[in-house]
């Protein structure tokens, strides 16, 4: 294609990503579809001009109808819930349901699909450098169930990019962070920061992170200038947790965090706290995984990104004050009501 595509589909647009990308696109004045569940809470895309089609990742004449006549599908359908005892959902969203919108999307003529993988696809290194999109996959079992449904889900699209044609990329977003999260799982902590509800951090720990707008801009970057079978690394930096919590905080008058508390009494606090949720039969929101997950990933190198795609993020620190007053303002809201 010689002009940017504008016939877009927007698959999971109800999501934390998806609604970006889906109010990025209709700011430049795409042609925008989204692809929704009846269920889904659209809050984040509500005042946006785009059609609505309705359906679910089993339904292939739905699928069909959606793609039709779309120069490109941006998916951002996720199973994010790390902390699952039964991992049986995860992989049948992350894995089984994305095979069948493949088969589909190769037979509907796009000019790319671009999709949302995750940093948890990369590998971990040595510690001698950052990592970057060509190094192997070096976690073993580390990252669990949530991590090992991500790399099948990558590593399909990929195949489906080599053996079948699909004009796909992979981008794999680091912890993205912003406003118009509505439903806050990954900025939860960001949250109660900038409600002045968390005194403390965990000591030495840091991730990868990037602002939410500059994840999507960089999925429209990959619909004009990503190389089919390719996979980009969206992530701005890597930053420490007391740093995170600490400019949400500042950013809205709270009381940063002050007390570090070392990780294995972390990791005890929450072994403990599993064992417990188990007695009772519920699921617990954090675990030892995802405790892991906090702080297991390697710095990142995003230069293919920036030399490919022209890719060019803004100081994460700009979104995360941005995040913290989105939700300062929405709890000033709901209390007016």
């Amino acid at each position: 294609m010689t002009d940017l595509p504008r016939r877009a589909l927007v698959m999971g647009a109800s999501g934390f990503v998806g609604s970006h990308v889906t109010r990025k696109l209709a700011e430049r004045g795409d042609d925008v579809r989204v692809y929704l569940r009846k269920s889904s809470s659209t809050v984040g895309i509500d005042d946006l001009d785009v059609e609505r089609c309705y359906g679910d990742l089993y339904d292939e004449d739905a699928l069909r109808a959606a793609m039709a006549d779309r120069d490109v599908v941006y998916y951002c359908v996720v199973d994010t819930r790390f902390h699952l005892r039964d991992p049986a959902p995860l992989f049948e969203t992350n894995v089984n349901c994305l095979r069948r919108v493949l088969d589909v999307a190769v037979t509907a003529g796009l000019h790319r699909f671009v999709f949302c993988s995750t940093i948890g696809t990369i590998a971990l290194g040595d510690g001698r450098g950052p990592v970057t999109e060509d190094m192997p996959f070096d976690w073993g079992d580390k990252g669990g169930p949530y991590i090992e449904s991500r790399r099948q889900a990558e590593d399909l699209v990929l195949s489906y990019a080599r053996d079948r044609g699909l004009p796909a990329v992979a981008m794999c977003v680091s912890n993205p962070y912003g406003p118009g999260d509505w439903q806050p799982h990954q900025g939860l902590m960001v949250q109660y920061a900038a409600f002045g509800k968390v005194p403390v951090y965990i000591n030495g720990v840091c991730t990868e992170v990037v602002g939410i707008e500059d994840v999507a801009e960089a999925f429209l970057l990959a619909a004009e200038h990503g190389r089919t079978g390719e996979r980009y690394i969206i992530s701005e930096t890597y930053m420490p947790m007391r740093d995170m919590l600490t400019t949400a905080a500042t950013a809205v008058g709270a009381k940063p965090p002050r007390i570090g508390i070392p990780l294995p009494v972390v990791y005890a606090a929450v072994w403990v706290a599993e064992r417990v949720a188990r007695l009772l039969g519920r699921e617990m929101p954090m675990n030892t995984n995802g405790v892991r997950l906090l702080h297991i990933m390697a710095p990142a190198d995003h230069s293919k990104a920036t030399r490919e795609l022209g890719w060019h993020p803004r100081p994460t620190t700009e979104s995360l004050e941005r995040a913290a007053r989105f939700y300062i303002d929405q709890a000033k809201k709901a209390a007016t009501r």
